[in-house]
């Protein structure tokens, strides 16, 4: 199964608009399966129309840790608060958990000299899947609240969702640069670059890009409202050139995608005048999944 990953960079560009939207139309030409990775704020689903009855196997999961002190055996030599990269430990003569501090690393369980400190699995999130209208499922996961190890979560959402019967999974990362969005780059045959024409939208694509090059992913750029800003377009459209580059598509601003958010409903079903401009991007993904 060959996969398709949409970045950004910076968030608010319109990335899972445009996922949504990509999906129904490369369903018309290829069997896929969606994987939401932006695990902090999954709302692909929602874009989909997809309600919380519509969740199947939600159910919580864990692939985190967190330290568990048995202050009976531990002799209050503080070496775990020393040696704490993230701050978490309080100590007063014996250690103490802050709430939602521990990442988890395992750190203090090597440095205790008394065996004192033990990790313990937690459930750190909720995964599940959805089936939409549209014939192809969503996988998607929910960080839960002050938890970590959205990495992990990625990588077992789209685990996930390669085990359906599809010929192409399609990604949606989340934004910036972090851990979510390396594991959800990793693996992919392509990537979509989602930008808009203002400094930080090019900046943080910018950012993006250079950890698609690291994975040596090719790529291609969706410039979204280009016409809000045609001097950063024209400065994105240059730099595109200069680094051989494509851009797969130009959209203008369109107070349709508003309104089709707000009807949970993807704006290439929501106003047909898209359906050219996303049957055609598709086209272009495919063509460069099979020419790469």
């Amino acid at each position: 199964m060959k996969s398709v990953t949409v970045l950004s960079g910076k968030g608010g560009v319109g990335k899972s608009s445009m996922t949504a939207s990509l999906a129904i139309a490369l369903s018309k030409y290829k069997k896929i399966v969606c994987a939401d990775c932006d695990v902090d704020a999954s709302n692909l689903a929602l874009v989909l129309g997809i309600k919380e009855r519509d969740y199947q196997d939600y159910h919580p999961i864990s692939t985190n840790q967190k330290v568990k002190f048995d202050l009976e055996k531990c002799n209050s030599c503080g070496k775990c608060f020393q040696a704490c990269y993230f701050n978490a430990i309080k100590f007063d003569g014996k250690p103490k958990l802050k709430e939602f501090s521990c990442e988890g690393c395992g750190v203090c369980e090597l440095v205790c000299p008394t065996g004192a400190i033990e990790m313990i699995d937690v459930d750190n999130a909720m995964v599940g899947y959805a089936k939409t209208k549209y014939n192809f499922d969503v996988h998607f996961a929910q960080l839960m609240a002050g938890e970590s190890g959205s990495g992990k979560i990625v990588t077992l959402v789209k685990n996930n969702a390669r085990k359906t019967e599809a010929e192409l999974l399609l990604v949606d990362s989340s934004a910036g640069v972090g851990c979510p969005v390396i594991a959800s780059l990793a693996g992919s045959n392509y990537a979509v670059l989602v930008t808009e024409p203002t400094p930080s939208g090019f900046s943080d694509m910018k950012r993006a890009l250079a950890v698609v090059n690291h994975f040596k992913i090719p790529y291609g750029i969706i410039i979204n409202k280009y016409d809000i800003n045609r001097g950063i377009t024209k400065e994105i459209s240059e730099f595109a050139e200069a680094n051989s580059s494509e851009i797969l598509a130009k959209i203008s601003y369109d107070l349709n995608f508003v309104a089709a958010l707000v009807n949970l409903t993807p704006v290439i079903e929501y106003n047909k005048k898209f359906e050219s401009i996303f049957s055609e991007l598709a086209k272009k993904v495919i063509r460069r999944l099979e020419n790469p």
